[in-house]
């Protein structure tokens, strides 16, 4: 893959809003975005991150038994209220709504557009991830040497980076939908295409990164997952605003939020951000650079406000990540509750029953209320903590198991617990579900061919 310079350079600072941090997100919160940067003027785009590891390869069943899906479920009620005024003001859209059917996705968006009577954008689609079919079965087997799946996959996809998002934007695309693209590249592209950054451009495409880095999960960067009472307090959580990042030439960025919403922007809700997810500071691998935190400045402005400076850049890594998604058996859990005097012991009573019962069995029980969150799975915290006289106790007992059949006698065994005892056992619920099971390896860069192309015969697509 070759490292060319895109044209159409702009100097003007960058507006980015994220709209989704992840699949189940809140479907209206890009709306006060979309309204800021309508109210701000200038070049802007909003970003969608909602795909996961687990959500991609579920993702893929669903695709299974219906070849239009396998794309993100909610992209209308993610889209529906923001695509006209996103249209109408030049705000381009970048995504990972297509999950494992980018071209799906695409031909979703077009159709909402129709329903809105808007005229149909130009959507744009990446595809190259994807590295689940059989001409890469060979290329997985050997990175993932052991560790290799028996059978084909569920799902594997390299993580792609920013180029071929840049690419589709420079030649006109007003939406482009991908499947898993690095997170942060989702805002990366729109930086590259903006700016005409050069692709080896070390420093400036760390700054876009950590930029993206930090719009990635939404409201965590604005108080959400920050809010803590009385240690870490955050105004109006309910109606917590989305971040948006202002970008300069050279990639500094300044992080805020959108306008007339609850939540907060300072030094401490960036640095958490900041850190998320972050093996070494000093070098923070995505498909596009390795970025280095150890120098980097967090101010804080003012106004939900802070300026992020002095990231630097080196070299992008010769190789790619691939996760891998295989069927991983059957997960099978229960649960009872029981209240009132002795509700702890009963509770403890009917675990050793179902242990008696499918004795053999890996089990897991938990009482939550008492032992849960801290407890583990063989079980040494729960027996070495003395029945304490709870009287709401919830009883979870789980196993796995590569056999369905058995996976399902521990949801029956948990139902008959109504009428075998012990007393006062209700609110059952059990459930028996298919596991994923995911490892990951490392493939040769030039094995994994990018490409954007149109959704519609508009124009041919460019390899990126």
């Amino acid at each position: 893959m070759s490292i060319p310079s895109y044209s159409r350079p702009s100097p003007s600072p960058l507006l980015i809003g994220c709209g989704a941090g992840f699949s189940g997100d809140r479907l209206d919160a890009a709306v006060a975005v979309v309204r800021t940067l309508v109210s701000r003027g200038g070049p802007a785009c909003l970003i969608y991150e909602t795909l996961a590891e687990r959500t991609l390869a579920l993702a893929q069943l669903r695709r299974r038994t219906d070849p239009d899906a396998g794309h993100d479920s909610r992209l209308e009620g993610f889209l529906r209220p923001v695509l006209g005024d996103c249209l109408a003001h030049r705000i381009a859209i970048v995504s990972n709504f297509g999950a494992a059917n980018p071209r799906g996705a695409a031909r979703r968006i077009a159709t909402l557009a129709a329903s809105l009577g808007l005229e149909v954008p130009r959507i744009a689609v990446v595809e190259g991830d994807d590295l689940s079919g059989e001409p890469y079965r060979a290329l997985l087997c050997d990175a993932l040497g052991a560790s290799a799946p028996p059978s084909a996959p569920v799902s594997a996809n390299a993580y792609v980076g920013a180029e071929a998002i840049a690419a589709a934007l420079c030649a006109g695309a007003q939406v482009v939908v991908c499947g898993r693209v690095a997170d942060p590249s989702l805002a990366l592209g729109p930086a590259i295409a903006h700016f005409g950054w050069a692709m080896d451009d070390w420093d400036r495409l760390a700054r876009g990164t950590i930029a993206g880095h930090l719009l990635e999960c939404g409201a965590q960067v604005t108080g959400g997952y920050f809010a803590d009472p009385g240690r870490k307090d955050v105004p109006d959580l309910a109606e917590v605003g989305f971040p948006i990042a202002e970008i300069d030439s050279d990639g500094h960025c300044i992080i805020g939020k959108a306008d007339a919403t609850g939540g907060r922007v300072d030094a401490r809700t960036v640095t958490e951000q900041l850190l998320y997810e972050i093996h070494d500071p000093a070098a923070y691998v995505t498909p596009d650079v390795v970025a280095d935190l150890t120098e980097v400045s967090v101010v804080e402005l003012g106004d939900d406000r802070v300026a992020v400076k002095g990231v630097r850049g080196h070299p992008r890594p010769e190789r790619l990540k691939v996760n891998v998604c295989h069927e991983g058996g059957w997960l099978a859990e229960g649960e009872i509750s029981y209240a009132g005097p002795g509700a702890e012991a009963r509770a403890r009573l009917a675990a050793q029953i179902l242990a008696r019962r499918l004795q053999g069995r890996p089990l897991r029980f938990d009482l939550i209320g008492r032992v849960s969150l801290f407890g583990d799975d063989a079980g040494h915290l729960l027996s070495g903590v003395e029945d304490g006289g709870a009287q709401d106790v919830r009883l979870r007992v789980a196993t796995a198991d590569t056999n369905r059949v058995r996976a399902e006698q521990l949801a029956e065994e948990v139902a008959a617990l109504y009428t075998c005892g012990p007393a006062g056992g209700g609110g059952i619920r059990t459930n028996v579900t298919a596991r994923l099971a995911t490892t990951s390896c490392l493939v040769p860069r030039e094995s994994v061919r990018v490409t954007w192309s149109w959704a519609a015969p508009r124009k041919a697509g460019v390899a990126a």
